[in-house]
């Protein structure tokens, strides 16, 4: 009788022990799914605003809603190039903002969408100068989007100290530098107008082994909270 009470007994503590394992694993699992479906609706929320809500919703005119001009750094290619096109697109005059290497993408825009183009031969690297040239192209115009969009990058990751002094300069400049410099620049037109928006566009190095090139970019996402 001992051992079948011990049985009992033990069978008891067991089937205890297990049907408290069984609840907690029950929270998990409910917790799990409640994840997932939170993950699942919210795709499908962004689904909709992204590509459908747009075709039912009357199209925003960006003249009206911002100013005629958009300022886009980097546009002759690439991101910028896009940016350009599809402001374009939405009737906005474009102000390219880039190398002597524009590639007739200004042309290219003129003849495919018909509006106004101007290109501002500039090379952030050089420094604080350049932006003298630029305000100057800018004085008058009705500047209501500036893109952030120019950027330098290793052609592979290295480690900062076998990056020379010059080069890391040059990130600073192009990356960090000419983000806040025009966003001062259109920015009193901005507040005077009251209206306005500056697009900022962040490299896809940021955390990863690009040590310079994401540093400038993570600081700069930290001072652009002092235009927003």
């Amino acid at each position: 009788m001992a051992a079948v009470d011990s049985f009992h007994l033990l069978y008891r503590e067991v089937a205890r022990s297990c049907h408290n394992h069984l609840e907690f694993l029950a929270v998990v699992g409910a917790l799990y799914t409640a994840q997932k479906s939170f993950c699942i609706l919210y795709d499908c929320y962004s689904l909709i605003r992204s590509h459908v809500t747009p075709c039912l919703l009357r199209k925003r005119d960006l003249v009206q809603q911002y100013g005629k001009w958009a300022v886009v750094t980097g546009a002759n290619s690439s991101i910028g190039k896009a940016y350009a096109e599809e402001l374009a697109k939405n009737g906005m005059n474009i102000i390219l903002v880039c190398s002597s290497r524009e590639n007739g993408v200004s042309e290219a825009i003129t003849g495919d969408y018909g509006v106004n183009t101007k290109f501002i031969d500039v090379d952030f690297s050089q420094g604080h100068e350049v932006y003298y040239s630029i305000m100057e192209a800018l004085k008058g115009l009705d500047v209501g989007i500036l893109v952030n969009n120019a950027g330098v990058f290793d052609e592979y990751p290295e480690h900062i100290l076998e990056v020379p002094e010059d080069e890391l300069w040059k990130i600073i400049h192009v990356n960090l530098a000419a983000a806040v410099m025009m966003a001062r620049i259109v920015l009193p037109g901005m507040a005077q107008k009251k209206r306005g928006a500056i697009v900022n566009v962040i490299c896809g190095s940021v955390g990863k082994s690009d040590a310079q090139t994401a540093a400038s970019k993570v600081k700069y996402l930290y001072t652009k909270r002092l235009w927003v």
